[in-house]
């Protein structure tokens, strides 16, 4: 409990040190797009209500699990497949690395043309942009199993999904855990930009629309919750990864330790 107390301690530390910043540089801020950080606090409760918040961010939420999950899984096994075998990886890497370079936001209005303007769209989207930190850093981390396990677990017998759940995942799931990190925040992005081309709510579509009508106090309020979710996801990623990748830490810790 001291451990998990400490670690919410350092968590909150910058930014709460960066808030008290913002709240005295606005303080005598007039400029009607730069309102103090106070008019922003005190629109904050007033802007977002149990029916705002059930009707714009619970369907972001739901929209980026999906997106999210879908581009774990597939990249999860991808990369597994690719960098399991040498010549898939020939192969596949000149295309990976074409596919790698388009930035998602650019593939929107093609998938637009294919998936429509409703949740399939937003969620694609999410998905396609969360698939390559995921995708090849598992791919790195199958390559780097220890070639000498490797060979034990062949002398041994250990092969096909054995081998896969016993050697190939628990050895490469440090570096999934890399890319899955960089996925969400970039999850996180695509959400926001996904639902600002096409959408009836999400938290992107509400902050569009509050600086269209010039609400501007309420158009920050939500650049402010899109902060707070992004930390609260951040703090609930490290804590999985932490439990996930318990022995992993423990290692390397007794390796720190060790003369």
């Amino acid at each position: 409990m001291r451990d998990l107390a400490l670690r919410l301690l350092l968590a909150v530390a910058l930014p709460t040190v960066l808030v008290v910043v913002w709240w005295f540089a606005s303080e005598d801020s007039t400029d009607v797009y730069r309102p103090p950080l106070r008019t922003i606090l005190s629109t904050f409760p007033d802007v977002w209500t149990g029916e705002r918040l059930r009707e714009d961010v619970l369907p972001s939420l739901v929209r980026l699990t999906a997106g999210y999950a879908c581009a774990a899984v597939a990249g999860v096994a991808l990369g597994t497949v690719v960098g399991s075998y040498r010549r898939v990886r020939a192969v596949c890497e000149p295309v990976l690395e074409f596919l790698r370079a388009v930035p998602p936001p650019v593939l929107v209005p093609v998938i637009m043309l294919f998936a429509g303007i409703g949740d399939t769209m937003k969620v694609a989207v999410i998905a396609s942009g969360c698939v390559w930190p995921v995708l090849l850093n598992t791919v790195e981390g199958v390559r780097a199993v220890d070639p000498v396990m490797s060979e034990t677990a062949r002398s041994y017998g250990v092969r096909g999904p054995a081998r896969l759940r016993y050697l190939v995942l628990p050895a490469a799931s440090p570096q999934i855990f890399a890319g899955l990190r960089q996925a969400l925040s970039i999850g996180i992005i695509l959400m926001v930009i996904s639902e600002m081309f096409a959408a009836s709510n999400g938290l992107g579509f509400t902050i569009v629309q509050f600086q269209r009508g010039f609400a501007i106090p309420d158009m920050w309020t939500g650049i402010l919750l899109l902060g707070l979710l992004g930390f609260l996801l951040s703090v609930v990623f490290r804590e999985v990864e932490r439990r996930v990748l318990g022995w992993y830490h423990g290692l390397r810790d007794a390796s720190r330790r060790s003369p």
